[in-house]
């Protein structure tokens, strides 16, 4: 680990402040959620957070999914700074916890703070026994980020090596994503990775996507992802390993081309590559049912084990292996925590 030098990877996405704790139908019921659900909130949920907080024990976490997905690889490596996270934050208490809690993980994050808007936020509430996990979001302050906070702090893009994205930033800031995959192909030894992030942005925010994907050398994904960028690009195939090569074989600036993963749950993980005709498929050994908690950040988990190994620049096999370990130890936890005890080694 020693050859690990700080800010290798820079990471660029929407951070929000999970709450978590356990809650009671009655809470579920006055707020009108289901037990299981994800929505965005609206007015009507403008107080949840202050009672969620005033009622219960709650955790935080430094959540949104490229910023756990840092976490996960500075929990991985055990060594402060090697990833750097930008996103916006609000100048509010909330915000102070998020900084806190990403620093006390190791992660160098270097947040764009807004005045007048607040921390965006998930409540994380889990009911009937750990089985129910009912998520509100409020995207707020991490729809703030802009490019001049990009350009403003240029010092983390130069030293970095790696750039990691999520789909989801396409709608807050695709200028800034163009500036690191440019930045990364004017550049020889730079990385370029993007994450598809939901089904919805292949849908809504197809003709950013497409323009960033000609930067793209290694693209992440899970099943219903693929799914949503094989009929944006009017594919007529079902076959994942098909959709894999076809995504692997678009129009690419990097001359050696891209790699594709894409992950389907306790399904094999499938690996294509640009310039190789065949699809590589990774097993993933079942974990026993008893030991799932909670498969929420298990795909965040994924890409950051994967990530804890390509920045020390081992084998493709070795970062598949590496990000199915850490996803299978995140859905063992209540929420995207991660076991103090950390046994991957190859």
């Amino acid at each position: 680990m020693s050859d690990l030098r700080e800010c290798l990877l820079l990471g660029l996405g929407n951070p929000l402040l999970d709450i978590t704790c356990n809650v009671g139908e009655d809470f579920l019921n006055k707020w009108k959620l289901k037990a299981n659900d994800a929505i965005l909130a609206d007015e009507s949920h403008k107080n949840l957070n202050k009672e969620m907080v005033d009622t219960y024990r709650c955790e935080y976490i430094a959540g949104g999914s490229c910023q756990n997905t840092l976490r996960t690889v500075q929990w991985m490596l055990h060594k402060p700074n090697i990833c750097t996270f930008m996103g916006g934050i609000g100048d509010d208490h909330f915000g102070r916890l998020m900084s806190e809690n990403s620093k006390a993980q190791g992660l160098n994050a270097v947040y764009r703070i807004d005045k007048t808007v607040p921390t965006g936020t998930c409540a994380c509430l889990i009911s009937q026994g750990n089985t129910c996990r009912s998520l509100v979001a409020y995207l707020g302050a991490s729809q703030t980020f802009d490019i001049q906070h990009l350009l403003a702090n240029y010092s983390y893009v130069e030293k970095a090596k790696i750039f990691y994205t999520t789909g989801y930033h396409l709608a807050v800031s695709a200028d800034s994503i163009m500036n690191l995959a440019q930045h990364a192909h004017s550049n020889p030894g730079k990385l370029f990775t993007m994450n598809l992030s939901a089904p919805y942005i292949s849908q809504a925010f197809s003709k950013q996507l497409l323009e960033a994907y000609l930067y793209v050398d290694i693209l992440f994904g899970n099943e219903t992802e693929a799914d949503a960028f094989a009929e944006l690009n009017g594919w007529p195939t079902k076959d994942r390993k098909v959709i894999a090569k076809l995504a692997a074989d678009m129009e690419c600036r990097r001359k050696s081309g891209r790699t594709v993963v894409i992950t389907q749950g306790k399904d094999s993980v499938l690996v294509a590559k640009t310039d190789c005709p065949d699809v590589k498929e990774f097993v993933v050994k079942a974990v026993d049912e008893s030991l799932i908690v909670d498969t929420i950040g298990a795909g965040d988990a994924f890409v950051g084990g994967f990530f804890a190994q390509l920045v020390r620049n081992r084998e493709l096999e070795v970062c598949v292996e590496s990000g199915i370990y850490a996803a299978q130890q995140v859905i063992q936890q209540i929420g995207a925590h991660f076991p103090k005890d950390m046994t991957f080694d190859k």
